[in-house]
């Protein structure tokens, strides 16, 4: 059942996206996609409570409470950033808003918004990891949390790779290639 609801919740989000930036731009109601977009934490807060329902029903946690945790812990973190990136090519396409700003190539620019990409997925997986302790919490010392444990663990990981993906390019930045500088010099 949780599965099958974390299904549900993702395809949910798309629908509420899709449809809140349609009434948005196609059919020119701002406020009614406003309340059809802020209709979108709804869904992960039905999965949390769904969530701790089925663990104080008695339900051994497993990885599809450790899933659960974690896709909250990211729609938390990179929904809004989602939302945003949809919603520009959705205007651009729709009702002749100015193309997307892209992210910088090169240089100090691309280091910071590699560390801003970073801090995100690494606000996800602490968000994941803090919902997955308070689950091995609420289960108790009785239940087996080994599962969520190795979430945990895989949240740790998430939070390591960005780390090294942002230290990367702050260390080894991206350099402009010679002919792209003495085309707009």
């Amino acid at each position: 059942m949780i599965v099958a609801l974390i299904i549900i919740c993702e395809v949910g989000f798309w629908v509420l996206l899709a449809g809140g930036l349609a009434l948005r731009y196609l059919a020119r109601m701002p406020r009614a996609g406003a309340a059809v977009l802020l209709m979108e934490p709804l869904l992960e807060v039905l999965l949390l409570v769904v969530t701790a329902v089925d663990l104080k029903n008695g339900a051994q946690p497993d990885w599809k409470h450790g899933l659960a945790a974690v896709y909250i812990g990211f729609t938390v973190a990179l929904g809004h950033r989602t939302i945003k990136w949809v919603d520009a090519r959705f205007a651009h396409r729709f009702a002749g808003g100015p193309p997307a700003v892209r992210p910088p190539k090169y240089g100090t620019a691309r280091a910071v918004h590699e560390w801003k990409t970073a801090g995100l997925w690494m606000l996800a997986a602490a968000i994941a990891t803090a919902l997955l302790e308070a689950a091995i919490w609420y289960v108790g010392g009785d239940g087996e949390t080994g599962s969520l444990r190795a979430w945990q663990q895989r949240m740790l990981f998430v939070i390591g790779i960005n780390a090294v993906i942002a230290v990367s390019y702050t260390l080894f930045p991206k350099r402009e290639p010679a002919g792209e500088r003495q085309r707009l010099g």
